[in-house]
Order: structure tokens, then sequence, then C-alpha cells
């Protein structure tokens, strides 16, 4: 189907707007644009893991899975300026979005890449993620594998899900891979969970 937001290279024509995104202790202004996840502003769930998340660790490796054009990762990164912040997405113009509004906010913690690009070695002290539900079970379930396998012994990940999207199928699927899983909230119909090994 054309026109998702996790194509490589989104056919629906550019059409750039700015959002603005207020929290208690961040604000930011941010380009997005047609062809990328909550293009007409930063949507619930995501704002629900921003507010409720546990503060990310002062320095290290923090992950945010599908960066779109950026609210979770410049968030991080504004929290622990002493930390890398990569921001990953597979979507071309979320990546240039997401670049542009972290140089655009100062925020230099900030890598933007491809999945591939993270390197190897990297060892992730928090993944924090509103995770692309849409692409399907199967591939999200490669795509979490993955990621939390990367994880540092002592690291977690904060993931926000809509419940109708299969929430608690999520949770119960992480808990039968060998992982522990903790609701931190549940609001507006979504879940907030928290996995460590």
């Amino acid at each position: 189907m054309p026109g998702q937001y996790f194509e490589e290279d989104p056919v629906v024509p550019s059409s750039r707007h700015a959002v603005r995104l207020v929290l208690p202790d961040v604000t930011l202004d941010l380009a997005t644009d047609a062809g990328v996840f909550a293009r007409g502003g930063v949507d619930p769930g995501t704002k629900l893991l921003l507010l409720e998340a546990p503060t990310p660790p002062s320095e290290g490796h923090l992950l945010d899975i599908g960066c779109g054009y950026g609210p979770i990762a410049l968030v991080m990164a504004a929290r622990s300026p002493g930390a890398t912040v990569w921001a990953v997405d597979v979507n071309e113009r979320a990546r240039a979005l997401c670049a542009d509004n972290a140089a655009a906010a100062g925020l230099a913690n900030v890598r933007v890449c491809a999945p591939d690009e993270v390197p190897a070695d990297v060892r992730l002290s928090t993944i924090w993620s509103n995770p692309p539900i849409r692409i399907g079970k199967e591939a999200l379930h490669a795509l979490l594998t993955t990621w939390l396998g990367r994880l540092a012994d002592d690291g977690d990940a904060v993931l926000v899900v809509q419940k109708h999207l299969g929430s608690d199928s999520l949770a119960r699927w992480l808990r039968d891979e060998g992982w522990t899983v903790e609701r931190l909230r549940s609001r507006m119909a979504y879940r907030l969970l928290r996995v460590t090994r």
C-alpha cells in the first residue's frame, strides 16, 4: 500500500510543516512532513511515553526505534546530554527530518541512521519506542528481537503500544521470549511497557 510511514522512500509528495511539543522540562519546535508517522502532531502514545517513562540514563547509548521526525530521540537527547542517542528509521524522509530537527534544537548527541548503520559493538542502555505495529506481527517481532538483543545486561526498553493494536498480546509474546515485562502505565487506550532481561 503506498504512502505508509514505514516505506524507505515515501512516494507521497513532500509537504513540510511545523509542530510544537511541550513537556514540563522540554519544548521543541519540530518540522514534519507527509509520509512520516504522526505528521499532524505528536501522537498521544508518544506523548504518554515522554511524560511517564523513567528518566533515561545520563550516559551510554540510547535508542529510538522508528524515530520518525524525532520527538522521542530529541527528548532523550535533551534529558541526557552526556549520552549518545541513536535515532533509527527505515524512512529516508523521516531520517532527514529528525537530523534537521536535532540540528535546529542544538542537540549534537543525536545520531540519525538507518537500522543497519548502528555499529555492531554498540550496547544499549535503554530503548524508547512507539514501535511500528502496522508493519505486521512477524516483522515487528523480528525488529524487537534484533534491538532488545542489543541491550546491555542492565538495560531496559520502554515501549508504548495501543491496546487495540495488540499491546497485551505483545507483552505475552515478550514474556514467552524470556523477557520481563512490567506495565508502567495504562492511559488513553495505551499501555506503557518496560522490558528487561
